[in-house]
């Protein structure tokens, strides 16, 4: 069987795997480079416009959740495409050329490294590309984007606080440190800034928590719930403990917003 080789490839990735309106394309993100879902392109609402907080709730909501759940089914294909990859390991079956590109794609794209045996690439990769609960999503955007009114969100689809390091590649926060050089993030669209949110939680290191708290879930047949994965966030923000439990209230407090968008 070819040996696991990370390396450079084109970004064209399981279009097989994707039917309907969910196409993959190339972006040119500030942050990276990376295929994600089209969807819509749909200007960010003005969440001010609403006076009851209701309203401005179950909007956003709204606006959110089709995204949200959008990136999860590709999430879903792509962990569709990892498992045939693996039976064909297996079965001591060669990969095509395609094939082991789309591997190479996966091995970069999800940080797996220094792994020596193909067996633990698999395993690895599935434990990093998995969903994330739409709750955790939505109570997490809300935060730090002030409920979609910040600017960030408001002019770059940023409602995630992500940050990036080259000169001009997004805004520079009015509050900066001296000294430091970090911009908050600017996307073309909220698909491709919610693929970067997810792909971070999947993928970095200071999430490993996160992710190992959703794969014992799972291997214990329990469901995987944005309470459970909040406690992973604990190096999400400076305020730790306190962002945990003011992510795990936001949850208790706007499930019935959550459960009944359309309401």
């Amino acid at each position: 069987m070819k040996k696991f080789k990370p390396q450079a490839i084109s970004l064209a990735l399981v279009l097989a795997l994707i039917v309907g309106v969910f196409v993959i394309q190339s972006s040119k993100n500030t942050v990276n480079d990376f295929p994600y879902l089209e969807y819509g392109g749909e200007p960010v609402p003005d969440f001010n416009q609403y006076e009851r907080v209701q309203d401005k709730k179950r909007a956003f909501f709204n606006y959110l959740t089709p995204v949200i759940v959008a990136q999860n089914e590709y999430i879903s294909s792509l962990r569709t495409l990892i498992r045939e990859l693996q039976t064909l390991h297996l079965a001591d079956q060669s990969l095509t050329t395609r094939q082991q590109k789309e591997l190479d794609w996966l091995i970069t794209e999800y940080r797996v490294k220094d792994i020596k045996a193909p067996e633990e690439v698999f395993t690895k990769l599935l434990r990093r590309v998995d969903v994330i609960p739409a709750e955790l999503v939505l109570v997490q955007t809300a935060n730090e984007s002030a409920w979609g009114t910040s600017r960030f969100a408001q002019e770059g689809y940023n409602f995630f606080g992500i940050w990036c390091f080259d000169k001009g590649c997004g805004f520079v926060p009015t509050k900066r440190n001296e000294g430091a050089a970090h911009e908050v993030a600017k996307f073309d669209d909220l698909n491709e800034a919610m693929y970067a949110y997810m792909r971070n939680l999947n993928s970095h290191p200071a999430y490993t928590e996160l992710r190992a708290i959703r794969s014992a879930l799972k291997k214990s047949d329990k469901k995987v719930t944005a309470n459970a994965l909040a406690a992973g966030l604990i190096n999400y923000s400076e305020r730790r403990e306190a962002y945990i439990e003011e992510i795990r209230m936001m949850i208790r407090v706007n499930q019935k917003f959550m459960s009944s968008q359309e309401s």
